[in-house]
């Protein structure tokens, strides 16, 4: 597969004129993952079934009635159920386990015709925003290997960007779509919290967690928003609202106001290449005629902290099934069930995981609730106030997507708190359940690759993806 398919239709026009089958395009994404193997993108290949449905589907484009994913290579990250299929987590506590269901996005996707050549590695529990977290090790970012890729959605970032597959499944619980689109100069787009059923999908923060495409064109995160969206029975908290047609809607935005958080420019934590590109593009769209306003956001400092209290409580609890007993590793050490708990919860989680399980049981404590749960409840509905404010004025939020690019592989900070922080511009939008995306804003000086964030109104996604790709022409 010499050539590069930036889009879907592409594909199909190659398929139409006879110039390629699914088979040859699987053949050379099968290639591709092994001469970039390197890269420790995928925690699991699924070789011989992605070729034994390619012949399958040139089958029914042939008869005329392939389904709208037809010659769409997908990969999914290492947390969502695949019947029949391992699933991980990138976690040994659950090395081995085989998922006995799909979730609901495998068989909207599989329904349509696309075809799973297998699944990604990505932080242990999507924890982590460097996927160094991973109990198989990290993933490394194609643009320079001894770079990380970021995360916690990192291999499934790499997969496209190197090329591996057309496109790529992740989950964003405050960044993890969006942050590696970054690192890896591709499109990563979170919906409307709601949007997308999170059926099958293992769990780390349930009031965060949403599904999102990670993609090379807007059209074809428009095409798999489509797919993937509308409501599910398996899941209470999706919105009962008809999914638009994203994909065939696309069109010009028209002149519109963007607010721009003035912190993101006179803030020493940014980057300042970051910073340039951020006044290059904000120059860029007032030249079109956009209005391109500063804002001050008076609750930047409480949303990381309200994050990870919210979110790792939320973890605490939803990782308590992982204990030994049901499924997944136990302990050889275990001799009684208290030891059966305490040591295969011990040897089964990495230290990321640890922390965030010991930080969420310690805030969700008798003593300790309303001084932080409690308080990060109320911190996250002024945060969402204060958001959906700033959109009834603005259409869209424009922000970095992370305060810098991708960085080296081992830095290991001896705060994690440091760490926490890359998340400051993602958290915003998931604390809020709007939607938002990350686009390539091109490379800084060394060739690493830099994006921008549009955040925008619950439940606009469509307005969201005119503009993404009216702006990837700027």
């Amino acid at each position: 597969m010499a050539k590069f398919y930036s889009s879907l239709s592409e594909i199909k026009s190659g398929l139409q004129s006879g110039e390629i089958t699914v088979e040859t395009l699987v053949k050379g994404y099968l290639e591709k993952i092994k001469q970039h193997a390197h890269l420790n993108a995928f925690n699991e290949v699924f070789e011989q079934e992605a070729l034994t449905r390619a012949n399958n589907i040139d089958s029914r484009i042939q008869l005329g009635n392939a389904g709208k994913l037809a010659g769409m290579v997908i990969a999914i990250k290492d947390n969502i159920c695949y019947k029949d299929h391992k699933v991980s987590a990138s976690s040994k506590i659950l090395e081995g386990f085989t998922s006995i269901y799909s979730s609901t996005i495998v068989e909207r996707l599989l329904a349509e015709d696309a075809i799973i050549i297998g699944r990604c590695n990505c932080d242990e529990f999507a924890m982590g925003a460097s996927n160094e977290s991973s109990y198989y090790g990290p993933v490394k970012n194609f643009a320079d290997n001894t770079k990380v890729s970021g995360g916690s959605s990192g291999g499934s970032a790499v997969a496209v960007q190197a090329g591996m597959c057309h496109a790529a499944i992740g989950t964003d619980t405050g960044g993890s779509v969006r942050q590696p689109a970054s690192f890896c100069g591709v499109i990563g787009l979170k919906p409307t919290y709601g949007r997308i059923s999170r059926y099958g999908v293992i769990a780390y923060a349930s009031s965060f967690d949403q599904v999102g495409p990670i993609t090379k064109s807007v059209e074809d995160a428009a095409l798999l928003l489509e797919v993937m969206a509308g409501p599910d029975e398996y899941d209470s908290t999706l919105a009962q609202k008809p999914v638009p047609s994203f994909s065939t809607n696309l069109q010009a935005p028209g002149n519109k106001k963007i607010a721009y958080l003035q912190e993101s420019l006179s803030s020493p934590g940014v980057d300042p290449e970051v910073k340039n590109n951020l006044i290059q593009y904000i120059e860029k769209l007032r030249a079109e005629g956009h209005t391109v306003k500063p804002i001050a956001f008076e609750y930047l400092d409480y949303m990381v902290p309200s994050y990870y209290i919210l979110a790792t409580a939320e973890a605490s609890s939803n990782l308590a099934r992982y204990d030994g007993v049901h499924y997944g590793y136990r302990s050889p050490e275990a001799s009684d069930l208290q030891s059966t708990y305490k040591k295969s919860r011990s040897e089964g989680f990495g230290k990321e995981v640890k922390r965030r399980i010991m930080l969420g049981t310690f805030v969700l404590s008798a003593g300790y609730y309303d001084a932080y749960y409690a308080k990060a409840q109320k911190a996250r509905r002024l945060i969402r106030q204060k958001t959906e404010e700033i959109l009834q004025e603005y259409d869209f939020i424009l922000t970095p997507t992370a305060p810098e690019p991708a960085y080296a592989i081992g830095k290991e900070e001896s705060d994690p708190v440091v760490t926490y922080l890359a998340d400051i511009f993602t958290v915003q939008a998931s604390l809020s359940g709007v939607p938002a995306i990350s686009l390539p804003a091109g490379n800084n000086s060394k060739g690493l690759p830099l994006g921008l964030q549009l955040i925008t109104r619950q439940f606009e996604e469509q307005e969201l993806l005119n503009f993404s790709e009216y702006f990837l022409g700027l």
